[in-house]
């Protein structure tokens, strides 16, 4: 008779790899003391019984069953064929209505045309023992968590020899996780050019893998490198689907070890800041962070507000023109800008906007000085003026997220989102460049004057944009704003020194 046999381990490790391999070379054995034709054994490894449709090899299997090659199945124990009372009796049903005998050699049990009611309780006898292997684990996970152990891989740390809960800072790794944030918050890098980066310099991750952008989020997102170990964030709702549910916040684990610190506090709170605002803009503007070209990001529609993009035509010469996303994708409907911008031309009339306010940087330093300066002295008390900027971004913040969480939930479309949020970014960044002005009191010792001598001195050393890289060109120009009559409004980012806000 030609057989099949089926056999299956729950886990990848060593004994019970071992424990598949004396599986294997049963069933061999068994076929030739009983005068069968073995055409194939199927083995998943590593693989849980409660879930049928993991089990790549199983599902061969019957697959190979539909197609007549073999006439009977050889399983060792009802529990290596499933832990699930219903996937069990739904294949054993599909066998034998092709006219395959399954056969559980420790039970003595053949199943063809046998009731299925002996099987049915071996079946959850079986399903059983997995439930409660399911809550042995809950419960040994919970006390590891509870003492701040990391049971998992994790990329920056080794394991401590002798002890698989701990870790130790692997101090090459950690200096990756150093850049990747440096990269993503001085150098306003995406995830996927810092992911190219690492693959460029040939560094790996812990798995031995290329970096993607998911590995690199991952290492942005976890709190882990603070020296905080966070536990039971989720927990499994169902054994049988492996359906998870995430906890609430009062009821994670959490231990603080700052022996395994490897960035700051204040670092990861900027970068999920960064991440949040960048999943935002994408959300609510489809903008995404780039910085594959030279004005990648740069170029925002005054109109809809959302990026412009990159087009190249090539007939007898090459024409790279920047046109509104939103008219561009979705129609006039959708945004009535209609201007093209030619990058070549653009190039020109930067460094010709360069060359002009250095020929007049003098007069122009002395001219913002003067404005600040005047501003800032019709305000009484710059203590109540700094409240009311505070007052009014918070405001802004509060309503903005209002309406997001609307969006969230569906309560409003993305054109009423639009229409609602639309000029909120633009008064808030003016609003918090007040607020940072304020803070550092540049108006009574001078401060402003250096900063935009920075400023100036940044684009001294622009010996030609066409040059300079997205990176490059984002610490001298904040955005160019394109209006639908083809005006640009270029907004130049003031260099300031992070030490100062501590200084004052």
């Amino acid at each position: 008779m030609n057989i099949a046999a089926y056999c299956r381990v729950s886990t990848d490790k060593s004994d019970q790899l071992n424990s598949l391999e004396a599986q294997k070379s049963f069933f061999i054995e068994y076929t030739k003391k009983n005068g069968h034709n073995l055409v194939r054994l199927y083995a998943d490894e590593g693989i849980s019984g409660t879930k049928t449709k993991n089990r790549k090899e199983f599902l061969r299997l019957m697959h190979d069953a539909q197609h007549g090659l073999f006439d009977m199945v050889v399983v060792k124990d009802i529990s290596r064929f499933a832990r699930n009372t219903v996937d069990l009796l739904q294949n054993i049903r599909t066998l034998k209505a092709l006219g395959i005998e399954t056969t559980f050699l420790t039970s003595n049990m053949t199943v063809l045309g046998q009731s299925e009611f002996v099987l049915t309780i071996f079946g959850a006898l079986a399903q059983e023992e997995s439930a409660n292997t399911s809550k042995r684990v809950k419960f040994g996970k919970r006390m590891n968590a509870e003492k701040g152990r990391v049971p998992n891989i994790v990329y920056g740390y080794d394991k401590t020899r002798g002890d698989y809960f701990n870790l130790a800072i692997n101090e090459k790794e950690a200096q990756t996780i150093r850049q990747i944030y440096e990269w993503y918050l001085t150098e306003g890098y995406g995830a996927s050019k810092i992911a190219n980066m690492l693959n460029g310099k040939g560094l790996k991750t812990k798995r031995n893998c290329s970096w993607s952008q998911n590995a690199v989020c991952r290492i942005l997102s976890n709190e882990l490198y603070t020296g905080k170990i966070i536990n039971g964030k989720q927990e499994v709702t169902d054994f049988l689907t492996g359906t998870r549910a995430e906890r609430d916040e009062s009821e994670w684990l959490v231990t603080d070890r700052p022996d395994l610190r490897i960035i700051e506090p204040e670092q990861y709170a900027r970068a999920q800041q960064i991440l949040y605002e960048r999943r935002c803009a994408f959300r609510v503007k489809r903008r995404r962070q780039s910085n594959k070209y030279l004005f990648s990001t740069m170029i925002q529609c005054k109109e809809c507000g959302w990026s412009f993009r990159r087009t190249v035509r090539a007939y007898q010469n090459t024409y790279i023109r920047w046109v509104c996303s939103g008219h561009n994708g979705k129609g006039a409907d959708s945004c009535p800008n209609a201007v093209t911008v030619d990058e070549g031309e653009l190039i020109r009339a930067l460094e010709g906007y360069f060359a002009e306010i250095l020929k007049n940087k003098k007069n122009v330093i002395n001219h913002v000085v003067k404005e600040m300066k005047r501003a800032y002295k019709a305000k009484n008390d710059s203590r109540d003026y700094e409240k009311k900027l505070n007052f009014e971004v918070a405001r802004l913040k509060k309503a903005r997220q209002k309406y997001m969480d609307m969006y969230t939930d569906d309560l409003i479309s993305r054109k009423e989102l639009n229409e609602k949020v639309g000029g909120m970014k633009s008064e808030m960044e003016r609003l918090e460049n007040d607020l940072k002005l304020v803070r550092s009191h540049l108006d009574r010792d001078g401060r402003l004057e250096t900063i935009i001598k920075e400023t100036f001195r940044r684009i001294e050393d622009v010996a030609s944009i066409q040059e300079m890289t997205n990176e490059q060109l984002k610490k001298i120009i904040q955005k160019m704003e394109v209006d639908k009559d083809g005006n640009i409004d270029i907004y130049l980012r003031l260099f300031r020194d992070p030490g100062w806000d501590k200084a004052f």
